[in-house]
This record gives structure tokens, sequence and C-alpha cells, in this order.
């Protein structure tokens, strides 16, 4: 039967089926795109059975879009020549130049543009239901699909570069990995923080975490040995490193918890104290912190000694400190764990010189500078390039720093306020604190 034969109540009715197909290959292939590629596995690892299939489908998307091409177009195409027919069956020559754009319009609306921007909101309702139609389809149309894609790949080849890199085209980046865990994830703020903390542990080094020479409590074998009892009685550490004279002659590392029964005893002697300690373990200050959590756990060890390209002590990291990094601090409050910041009633604070930046940026929540100098005395030298003489203000971004108390060739106590407007270098006070 021809077209010419048919009603036009029956020619109607046609290209309504033939809308309805377009909008469904229109929208599946916006779906299908349009898919979570790792919500996919995910699905598809749990058996949802539309999930494994549009994974299939999409392991070429290649041949899944030349096939809903090949069936949008056919479909296009005899819309285009039934239109005309109807055209001109109702207004002669007139409709034959009026019936392409009506049907242009039409389909543009109703199977183009409004299936898409649907198929865009809810890609997997659509997308895992289409696929039960689509794959008998792309297995009806392979001998069209194979005979598509030989000729559009020999054109693109030479236009598009060859991928040399073996990388798996879904894979992500650690940056994208971060941004996906801060914008794409639902989940409860601490277990975010919690993974950013892991990301971050290849960009900071242990110099960044460690307890600094200076601030070390360790054991002096040559003190008196009351003193020596002392400090272990009272100290907050379970381990603690053991010199003579220096921290530089470190001759081991003592754990409180076996010095316990021989206090119990009659005494303890020097050399007691130098059978219960074992070999230190020293590490570069450079190492990454990720790299240094795996060492941990190869050597068995929970504390090192911190030491620069010239094999000098300068400070020591404990396996508590990396763990820190990851799952925050474990005291109750950050304010407890740096009692080196004192808010003021102006909004102020007022911090010991040798706070550690990346400590005072957990504490209230700043972001001062940590490439380079590691504490907030180091921080302004850097800025001023010398020591001042006398007490200053000065502005290092948004921050606005007066030294308090300069002692000893370090400033001991600086007053610090966050400002939304950048302040320049200004006069210093008379005189030193």
């Amino acid at each position: 039967m021809h077209f010419s034969e048919l009603s036009i109540g029956t020619l109607l009715l046609f290209i309504g089926v033939l809308m309805a197909l377009s909008a469904y290959f229109s929208g599946s292939e916006t779906a299908m795109m349009a898919l979570n590629r790792y919500r996919l596995r995910h699905l598809a690892k749990e058996g949802h059975g539309g999930a494994r299939k549009a994974s299939r489908l999409l392991k070429r998307p290649d041949r899944l879009l030349a096939g809903i091409l090949i069936g949008n177009n056919l479909v296009n195409f005899t819309a285009a020549s039934v239109g005309t027919v109807i055209g001109l069956r109702m207004f002669g020559d007139t409709g034959v130049l009026l019936a392409p754009v009506a049907m242009t319009v039409v389909f543009l609306i109703f199977c183009e543009v409004a299936p898409k921007i649907i198929a865009a909101e809810r890609p997997e309702w659509i997308a895992f239901r289409s696929v039960y139609l689509l794959q008998p389809l792309l297995l009806l149309l392979r001998p069209a699909v194979v005979f598509i894609n030989f000729f559009a790949n020999g054109i693109i080849r030479p236009l598009v570069p060859t991928r040399t890199e073996d990388v798996e085209p879904d894979t992500l980046t650690q940056d994208e990995l971060r941004t996906v865990v801060t914008d794409g994830v639902s989940m409860p703020e601490q277990g975010q923080s919690m993974m950013l903390g892991i990301l971050d542990l290849d960009k900071v080094t242990v110099e960044d975490i460690m307890v600094p020479r200076d601030e070390i409590v360790g054991l002096d074998i040559d003190a008196d040995m009351n003193e020596l009892i002392q400090v272990m009685a009272t100290s907050r550490h379970t381990r603690l490193p053991v010199y003579r004279e220096t921290i530089n002659n470190i001759v081991g590392i003592l754990h409180l918890r076996r010095v316990v029964r021989h206090l119990q005893s009659d005494g303890m002697t020097r050399t007691d104290l130098l059978q219960l300690t074992e070999e230190p373990y020293y590490i570069p200050e450079t190492t990454p912190l990720h790299t240094q959590l795996i060492n941990f756990q190869k050597e068995k060890k929970r504390i090192a000694l911190v030491v620069d390209e010239y094999g000098e002590i300068r400070g020591l990291a404990t396996l508590e400190d990396i763990l820190e990094e990851i799952v925050g601090e474990f005291t109750t409050s950050y304010a407890a764990s740096l009692p080196e910041v004192h808010p003021q009633p102006d909004g102020s604070f007022v911090i010991d010189g040798l706070a550690p930046l990346r400590d005072i940026n957990r504490t209230l929540g700043w972001d001062l500078p940590t490439l380079g100098p590691k504490t907030l005395n180091g921080l302004v030298l850097e800025h001023l390039e010398a020591l001042p003489e006398n007490n200053l203000c000065l502005a290092i971004g948004a921050y606005r720093i007066e030294t308090l108390q300069i002692k000893d060739n370090v400033i001991r106590n600086l007053k610090v306020s966050r400002s939304t407007t950048p302040a320049a270098v200004e006069g210093g006070h008379d005189g030193v604190e």
C-alpha cells in the first residue's frame, strides 16, 4: 500500500509513532551518556540488571552512539517524508514547502529538546529501562553499525592523537577525587575531613608535623637519678628519647612501661635504664607522610627522630602525629591541644611565636602560608627579612600581626587578627618588651 492511499488520520498516527521513537532515541542517547560511571559500576556489582546492561553497552560507546543515531535518523527522515505527503495532500505545493519547517519545529521541541532535558534530569531512570530495547536493537543493526564505524573511525583517527598512556578513561586524578569528596559525596563532615586528610598525606612532609628539637622531652642519662625518675613520673608521653649531654647524642628510646616493674623493686640504676632502651629510629625531614606511615608499619615503630641532610636532629615524629593529620586531634578541642593561642576581647589572638603555622590554621580556621617557615616567628622573619629591633605591626595577606615580645633572637609573642582588607607595614612601637 502506498502512502498516497492512506487516510490523513492514519498518516498523522504514523507521525505520532515516529515522534515517540525519535524521542526514545534522543532521550536514550542523553541518558546513557549522562550516567555516573562510578555509580554505574557500583550498581552493576550489586546485581542491578539495567546497570549491568548499560555498563556492557558503554564499553563500546562508538557502537552505542552509531546504533542510536542510525535508528534516530531513519525515524526522522521517514517522518519528514510522511509529513511532506500530508502537506501535499492538504495544501498542495504550498504544503510541500511548509512541511519541512513544521516538522523541524515539532520534532525539535517534542523529540529532541524535551526528551533530552528529561533524560539529563533522570538519567538512571531512563537509561536502565531503555537498555532492554537498545540491546536487541543494536544486535539487529550490527552490520550497519560496523560499516558506519569503519568509515567514521577512519576519518577520526588522523585528527585525534593516539592515546600513548595506558590509562583507564574513567580513572580520577587525586585533585579530581578531592573535588568528588568535597562536592560529590553525601557523608558526615568528620568522615569527609578524614578522607581529605588521607589525600593530603603526600603533600605534607615529616618536617611539617614533627615536634621541634627545642620542645622534645627526653632523659639526659648523666642527670641525677631522682631527677630522671621525676621526669618519667610526670611525662605525658609513653616513649622518651634518652641522650647524653645533648639531644644530638641519642643513646636510645625508652618505653616507660618497661620502667614500672623496676621502680617497684629496690631501685633503678643508669645501667638498668640503658638496658631498657631500644635502638633509635631516624628518618629524613623531607619524607612524605604517606611514605612514613607505611615505614612505621613496616619497621613496627611508633616514634622516630627527624634528621636533616647533615644528620643533625631537627625534631621528633610519632605515629600519632600522622594519624592526627587524618582523623584530627585526639583531644576534645583544638584549644586544649594548642595552649599557645589566647583569644582576646577585641577578636584578635595572642600567639606564641614558636607555634606551628599548621596548628594555628587548624585551630582558628585560618590560611596562613605554610610553604617555607613552619612557625609564626619564622613567617614574620621571612617577611621582614631581618629580626626587628623594636616591636612593630605588619600585614601578611589578610592578617594583621603585631609583635609583643622579642627575646633571645626570637619573636616570643605576637598579636594576630584577620582583616578583610590587607594593610601595609606600619611603624614600630618604642622599646622591646
